[in-house]
């Protein structure tokens, strides 16, 4: 009797850790990082500084879905010299389209933002790697040094979201 309840306090034992495995959060979630908050003052700092600052995968952008930034975006994407690269309707010249759905390093607010505050090279350097190939693979300057205030880059990127045409599921990913 002594063995069976052994056998039973092991088998109670394992199906009670394997709940607890399965309840659990996954580490990613675990990981995830609360969002960064982007008050008026941090929004006003260079994309550097907020690059910076912020954990990684903590900036949300403040903007999306907004036609009005959208516009705004826009014009951004012009002044800020974007559309000597990537076309006036983000479609590609000498580099990438950035409408057509393939982020190459991943298309989340987050990584987006630091892409264009860092540029390819450091945001390699800072732990980001390729996820998808382009047809145009040179590198990305870091715009962040010329961009005044983050809530231009988020702008941008406003602006982006509402011309891409890529695969809808994958417009935030």
């Amino acid at each position: 009797m002594t063995r069976f309840a052994g056998v039973v306090a092991l088998v109670s034992a394992v199906i009670v850790a394997a709940g607890c495995w399965l309840l659990a959060p996954s580490r990613a979630e675990a990981a995830s990082p609360p969002p960064f908050k982007l008050t008026a003052a941090v929004l006003s700092q260079p994309p550097v500084q907020v690059v910076a600052e912020a954990p990684k995968g903590s900036l949300h952008n403040p903007y999306n879905g907004n036609p009005k930034i959208a516009k705004e975006g826009h014009k951004l994407f012009f002044d800020y010299g974007c559309s000597g690269c990537h076309g006036g309707g983000g479609g590609g010249g000498m580099c990438p389209p950035l409408i057509n759905g393939v982020w190459i390093y991943g298309g989340s607010d987050d990584t987006l933002f630091r892409l264009i505050s860092l540029g390819s090279d450091k945001l390699h350097k800072a732990g980001y790697h390729r996820q998808a190939l382009e047809s145009v693979i040179a590198p990305m300057p870091q715009m962040g040094l010329l961009i005044h205030h983050a809530s231009d880059v988020f702008k941008i990127i406003t602006w982006l979201r509402s011309a891409y045409q890529g695969p809808p599921g994958h417009k935030y990913h």
